[in-house]
C-alpha cells in the first residue's frame, strides 16, 4: 500500500468514526428530550416497591445490554439478574417470582422469544417494563410501562446492526441504576461492601483496614532514650517511632530518615523528644485510603500515625497502600 493510499484509508476511517459518534449522539440527544417523567418515574416506583429481585431479559445485543444493565444494578445495591429468554421457555420462567419486576428489551418490541416471558408475567401478575422503540408493539401493549427508544435509525450504513439502538438501550439502563441509586441512599460504603476486589475495591477502603495496631505499632513514651528508640523502630520495621505523653496523646514522630540526618556519635545520649517532629501529620481510620496516599505525597513522607481523640490507634505505610493497589 503507497502511502498516499494508506493516507486516503486513514481519511475515510476517520470520516467513518466521526459518522459513527455524531449518529449515537444525536441518538442520545433525541432520547434526552423524548425521556418521559411519568414513565420513568413510575418505572422506578415498580423497582423500588418490588420485594424481590429485578429481571433483566432480551435476545440477541438487546440481550448482551441487558446482562450490563442487571451487573450494574446489583452491584449498587438493587438485586438483579438476566435471564435469557431462550432458556426461560425451557424452565428458568421458575426464577421469576411474582414479588420480582422484570425488563423486557426489544429494540422493535416484537421477539417472538420473549412471548413466554410476557405471558407469565400476565398469568402472575409480575411487573413488567419494556424498552422498546415502538409502544404499540406486542411488548409494549403487554408491559406496564414503556420506556420509548428514540426511532433514530442504526449507525451502521447498511442500517442493519445494533448501534444506535444499544447505546440509547444502555443509557437508559444506566438512568435506571442511577435513579435506584439516589432512592435507595447507596453510599461509598456500600459499594465498597460489593467491590472488595480490584481497583475499586482498593481506593474505596479505609485506613482502618490496613493499618497496623496494637503490638504492631511503634510506640514509645516521649521520654525515652535514643536507644529504645532504635530498637523499636528495628523491630517494628516501619522506619518510624510515635511518641505519646503521659495521657497516651501522640506528640511526635521519628523516621529512620530523621535519624540519619542527626546521625552523631553522640545520639545515643539523646532523648527522643529533643529530636523527634513534633505535631506530626496524622489521619483519621475513616479516612480513605486515596486520602491517606494523598496526603504522604503532598508532604513527602511514607508513613501516617492514625489517630481518634489525639490518641494513636494505628499507623500506615506507603507500602500498604501500594501493596493493595491504591495508586
Amino acid at each position: 500500500m503507497t502511502a498516499s493510499v494508506q493516507q486516503s484509508q486513514m481519511e475515510k476511517d476517520r470520516i467513518c468514526a466521526v459518522n459513527t459518534i455524531d449518529s449515537e449522539i444525536d441518538t442520545i440527544n433525541r432520547l434526552k428530550k423524548s425521556l418521559t417523567p411519568e414513565s420513568l418515574t413510575k418505572a422506578l416506583d415498580y423497582m423500588q416497591n418490588s420485594k424481590g429481585r429485578i429481571i433483566i431479559t432480551g435476545m440477541g445485543k438487546s440481550g448482551h445490554i441487558g446482562k450490563k444493565i442487571a451487573a450494574s444494578l446489583a452491584s449498587t445495591g438493587t438485586p438483579s439478574f438476566f435471564v435469557h429468554p431462550a432458556e426461560a421457555s425451557h424452565g428458568d420462567l421458575g426464577m421469576i417470582t411474582e414479588e420480582d419486576v422484570v425488563i423486557a428489551i426489544s429494540n422493535s418490541g416484537e421477539s417472538r422469544e420473549l412471548v413466554d416471558i410476557l405471558n407469565y408475567c400476565k398469568r402472575f401478575g409480575i411487573k413488567l417494563i419494556a424498552i422498546t422503540k415502538n409502544s404499540q408493539s406486542s411488548l409494549g401493549k403487554a408491559s406496564d410501562v414503556v420506556l420509548e427508544l428514540p426511532n433514530n435509525g442504526e449507525a451502521c450504513p447498511l442500517g442493519l446492526a445494533p448501534t444506535n439502538s444499544t447505546t440509547a438501550t444502555l443509557v437508559l439502563g444506566d438512568i435506571l441504576t442511577v435513579g435506584m441509586i439516589e432512592r435507595n441512599g447507596f453510599s461509598k460504603e456500600d459499594f465498597n461492601a460489593r467491590h472488595p476486589g480490584g481497583k475499586l475495591g482498593s481506593i474505596l477502603k479505609r485506613v482502618s483496614d490496613l493499618m497496623h495496631t496494637g503490638q504492631e505499632m511503634p510506640i514509645l513514651d516521649e521520654n525515652s532514650n535514643m536507644q529504645a528508640v532504635l530498637l523499636e523502630m528495628t523491630s517494628k520495621r516501619l522506619g518510624c517511632v510515635g511518641f505519646i505523653n503521659q495521657d497516651g496523646e501522640l506528640t511526635g514522630i521519628l523516621t529512620d530518615g530523621d535519624l540519619r540526618r542527626c546521625l552523631s556519635s553522640k545520639i545515643l545520649e539523646e532523648k527522643a523528644m529533643d529530636l523527634m517532629t513534633r505535631n506530626p501529620k496524622t489521619i483519621s481510620p475513616d479516612a480513605m485510603t486515596a486520602e491517606a496516599l494523598r496526603l504522604m505525597h503532598d508532604k513527602k513522607i511514607t508513613n501516617l500515625f492514625v489517630v481518634e481523640n489525639k490518641k494513636p490507634v494505628g499507623v500506615i505505610h506507603i507500602h500498604d497502600l501500594l501493596n493493595n493497589g491504591v495508586a
